[in-house]
């Protein structure tokens, strides 16, 4: 059996001080590889796991946030001889990133825990999305790691310039990179957030190149990366899961499925991170309770009358504010109504209790 540096993995000062009390009871620690179906790899210094929550763990987890995610560091008790784990606890998070679970449910969905760093890829050729684009960075910025926006195939375009232009008018600050694995250029950009005990997470549409992406980074192929399907210049789509991957250099890349459907969850800060212009033109407004609809000297409708403001994006805006108050609504109605459940049965429980 292997072993591995937990530094490596990305264990620092934080995590040690959580872990504290559980090390006294003489279990161990290790970070989440891997999540299929309620079992889990785990990778801890004694190498590569199998591991399942305890009995005790998931009676007392309440909703789908409390169970472990890839990225995730977990208490675990070892039984090495069989290569098997039990997880009893998740430490706290330092960041996370989350949507909405996809269908009708309105569950969070954990994509990945413990991130540094956020690579949002997106190809410039039929992929490339601006609205898209504004949509990842709302929920990067809320999950409390660093987006960095990954342009990709840039051998496919031929007005990359005029692309690049479009997306820092939507991405304020946030570092962009053009690649293209044909031409095996921009790459030398990318080392700086590959040191030893970083993670990051690769976020994308499908057929954007995050596999082909983390091959090159490797330095060998570790993900399977299907042809070109012709007509829309997209790689066949093959991760079908969330997965750690462990670079040689140290780092750590979380590798995701794309996402048909990308859906707010509790992204309130991301917001008004990600369209920080238009809430600085918001504070100008006459009114303070403004809608930027007919009051006015509203600032907003002045500022895209004169194109300081693209109509395009503040319509993306609005639409996220809707999404976003319309999610909260559910979840409040759906509180109340667990809340009413729980009550209920801890009557019906000391019902029972007296009647014994």
């Amino acid at each position: 059996m292997f072993v591995l540096n937990l530094n490596k993995l990305g264990w620092h000062t934080d995590f040690e001080e959580a872990f504290t009390g559980y090390r006294k009871e003489g279990l161990t620690v290790g970070r989440v590889a891997l999540e299929h179906k309620g079992s889990y790899q785990v990778f801890a210094e004694y190498g590569s796991l199998r591991a399942e929550i305890s009995g005790k763990y998931h009676y007392q987890a309440e909703t789908r946030e409390d169970f472990p995610a890839v990225g995730d560091w977990v208490v675990i008790s070892l039984r090495p001889e069989m290569n098997q784990a039990m997880i009893h606890a998740v430490l706290s998070r330092k960041s996370k990133f989350s949507r909405k679970s996809a269908g009708v449910k309105s569950d969070e969905q954990i994509v990945a825990a413990n991130v540094d760093t956020v690579f949002l890829v997106m190809a410039l050729n039929h992929d490339f999305n601006i609205r898209r684009i504004e949509r990842y960075l709302v929920m990067a910025w809320e999950s409390g790691a660093n987006p960095v926006i990954i342009l990709s195939k840039a051998d496919l375009c031929d007005d990359t310039d005029e692309k690049v232009s479009d997306v820092e008018s939507v991405a304020l600050g946030v570092p962009i990179h053009v690649i293209s694995v044909v031409d095996e250029t921009g790459f030398d950009g990318l080392t700086q957030y590959l040191d030893e005990g970083q993670t990051i997470a690769l976020l994308g549409s499908s057929g954007v190149g995050k596999s082909t992406l983390i091959n090159h980074l490797y330095g060998e192929a570790v993900q399977h990366v299907q042809d070109t399907r012709l007509g829309d210049d997209k790689g066949r789509h093959t991760t079908t899961h969330r997965e750690m991957i462990l670079l040689p250099s140290g780092g750590v890349l979380i590798d995701t499925p794309g996402m048909r459907e990308l859906q707010l969850w509790d992204s309130i800060d991301g917001i008004d991170h990600s369209f920080s212009d238009i809430e600085a033109l918001a504070r100008e407004c006459k009114f303070n309770d403004c809608r930027h609809d007919s009051e006015p000297g509203c600032a907003v409708k002045a500022a895209i009358k004169d194109g300081q403001l693209d109509q395009g994006r503040y319509d993306s805006y609005v639409k996220l504010q809707r999404e976003l108050a319309f999610l909260q609504r559910k979840n409040d109605k759906k509180a109340q109504l667990e809340e009413k459940k729980k009550w209920k049965k801890i009557a019906g429980d000391r019902t029972r209790f007296h009647r014994r």
